[in-house]
């Protein structure tokens, strides 16, 4: 894919301003959050606000500070952020631009509007999710071949090993891994599509700092991974399902448990 834009737009005339409230740290409710977290935010709403696409130009690191009444080294960590996230894209000596690869195809895809530390935003992602999946690993259950079947077994592996030996990046893995080769073995290519954006689009939770280490909802994920993988492998749909539904709510409340801490102490 080429990194490169071919004719960067122009900037709008008179960019609609972006909310400068938090940017030194402190939300709108009074409790502290990192100020590189809250302006990469305000960054994606200026995107969403300002029409912009893929191989648009930003305003520079020093304008976006301006318009964010916040300093420039807190606009370099945010958008060093939104690189990690394929959300924009730097070009050296010319300026920040919006991504033109996977990551921002699927936030115009879904509407631009997903926020990774809004409570209502994870909700409905989630909500999306168990929709999907529930879905795959059904239809995994009556469709997976062998070869598929060991991918889903290999991952899960993966996933306990993690665990076991406290090696997060492991456990991140194998878990994409594990989600993806559900979704693959159902045979069906817009669930896996479907699958794929939603896992990217909560990556960014945990890109901020969200369940970036092994905490305690860790070890009953690869209890559940194992519940679901047996339903598959043996055939029961109906059970891959329920096992897949308990498995996503179990994580959706440690996703609300820890944004809330983050947002209310």
């Amino acid at each position: 894919m080429n990194d490169t834009p071919a004719a960067p737009a122009a900037l709008p005339t008179q960019a609609p301003p972006v909310a400068a409230a938090a940017v030194n740290g402190a939300d709108a409710r009074g409790e502290y959050r990192p100020g590189y977290e809250v302006v990469a935010e305000r960054i994606l709403e200026f995107i969403a606000e300002s029409r912009l696409v893929a191989g648009d130009r930003l305003p520079t690191e020093n304008d976006l500070a301006q318009r964010l009444n916040t300093s420039r080294a807190v606009v370099r960590e945010a958008v060093k952020i939104l690189s990690a996230l394929g959300r924009v894209r730097a070009h050296k000596g010319r300026g920040l631009f919006v991504a033109d690869d996977e990551g921002m195809l699927i936030t115009s895809r879904w509407g631009g509007f997903f926020r990774p530390v809004d409570l209502d935003h994870v909700l409905m992602l989630f909500e999306f999710r168990r929709v999907q999946e529930m879905a795959a690993s059904s239809l995994a259950a009556t469709r997976a071949t062998p070869a598929e079947l060991r991918t889903i077994e290999v991952a899960m592996q993966q996933c306990r090993h993690g665990f076991v030996h406290g090696q997060v990046d492991v456990f991140n893995q194998g878990d994409e891994d594990f989600h993806m080769a559900v979704a693959a073995a159902s045979h069906n290519t817009f669930l896996v599509s479907a699958v794929r954006d939603a896992r990217r689009l909560q990556r960014q939770s945990s890109a901020i700092g969200i369940h970036d280490t092994l905490g305690e909802g860790t070890e009953p994920a690869v209890e559940e991974h194992e519940v679901i993988y047996r339903a598959i492998r043996d055939g029961r749909p109906d059970e891959a399902a329920e096992a897949t539904a308990v498995h996503l709510d179990r994580t959706l409340e440690d996703y609300r448990r820890e944004i809330q801490r983050r947002l209310f102490g």
